[in-house]
């Protein structure tokens, strides 16, 4: 667990302690971190945010100092924890802002939950493609969860922390993201947070890659302002998934980071800030209307995978 300059609140919800920072004032916005990681991702660009939002910051159940079940970990049922959460705060409606798996999350939150989502920011978000680096693949396997064992043990897990920390200070661009991918190795010392991690990624992802995808009902995006933000030298999802969004729903704003990898939020915070601020300035809040949800859910769309082939695979029926 990354240090946090923020106040770590707890509440108890079904019976499972959920950690969370809630920092500032206005507007709120939900952020939720990716697979591996929690609220600390948040770390550099918090402070910024807080200055115009109330932020509100999670662990999601099975990372960073929340509870780790064993329960529902499917993205549906993290929608449904978020809800809670934000239930338990008195916070009605929120700017949902989802980093790789927790853009999954947010996808979902925002279907299943239309009238509290107000705005959606994907962040180098899952489920917009199937592919995904091998290494999450391989959580999937049969025999992980020993090998990690083995693989964290006290000596092993200090060099190989150590030796991807030092390799993320080089110029490259296939080790920018080993300082957060040490982090994430170094949390799997727990067994609890790799029966959690394994259960997460199953949900989501097989040895093809990723089978969760929003293509099937991205056409609701019409009733909500979305922008999507991706490092262009993203190694852990393709940033060739940007443009899938961008063809999926095609008033989604679309900003690509140059010099950035998967984390955009941490390689350049003071943009990530701007951009989140200024799209949120610049856009009306979505307002439910039931008649409109009805009248999409009607009409229906049914995306052309010709014009993304990375999506034939995902789509259901292609």
């Amino acid at each position: 667990m990354q240090s946090t300059r923020h106040e770590v609140q707890y509440l108890t919800i079904h019976s499972h302690r959920r950690a969370f920072v809630k920092v500032g004032t206005g507007p709120a916005l939900l952020l939720l971190h990716g697979l591996g990681c929690n609220h600390t991702t948040w770390e550099p660009v918090i402070d910024d945010l807080a200055k115009r939002f109330t932020v509100i910051a999670p662990d999601l159940l099975g990372h960073g100092l929340s509870d780790k079940p064993r329960a529902d970990y499917s993205v549906g049922g993290y929608a449904n924890g978020v809800r809670d959460l934000l239930t338990v705060l008195g916070i009605d409606k929120v700017t949902v802002v989802g980093h790789s798996f927790g853009g999954g999350v947010a996808m979902q939150f925002a279907y299943q939950f239309p009238e509290r989502t107000e705005r959606l920011v994907l962040v180098a978000s899952g489920g917009l493609g199937p592919e995904v680096t091998p290494a999450i693949r391989a959580i999937t396997t049969p025999g992980f969860h020993q090998a990690m064992g083995v693989a964290t043990l006290p000596g092993i897990r200090h060099a190989t922390v150590a030796g991807m920390r030092a390799l993320s200070g080089l110029p490259l661009r296939d080790t920018r993201d080993l300082a957060e991918v040490a982090e994430i190795y170094d949390s799997f010392k727990d067994p609890a947070a790799r029966h959690a991690i394994r259960h997460v990624v199953r949900a989501v992802v097989d040895w093809k890659g990723q089978i969760v995808t929003m293509a099937d009902r991205a056409y609701l995006t019409q009733a909500m302002p979305m922008c999507v933000v991706w490092g262009r030298e993203d190694r852990v999802i393709p940033v060739s998934h940007a443009g899938n969004a961008a063809a999926l729903a095609p008033d989604a704003r679309v900003e690509i980071i140059p010099n950035s990898g998967h984390f955009p939020h941490k390689d350049h915070p003071q943009r990530f800030a701007k951009i989140v601020t200024d799209f949120v300035r610049s856009t009306q809040p979505a307002t439910y209307s039931r008649a409109r949800w009805r009248q999409l859910l009607r009409t229906g769309y049914v995306p052309d995978v010709a014009a993304v082939p990375a999506l034939a695979e995902a789509t259901p029926g292609a």
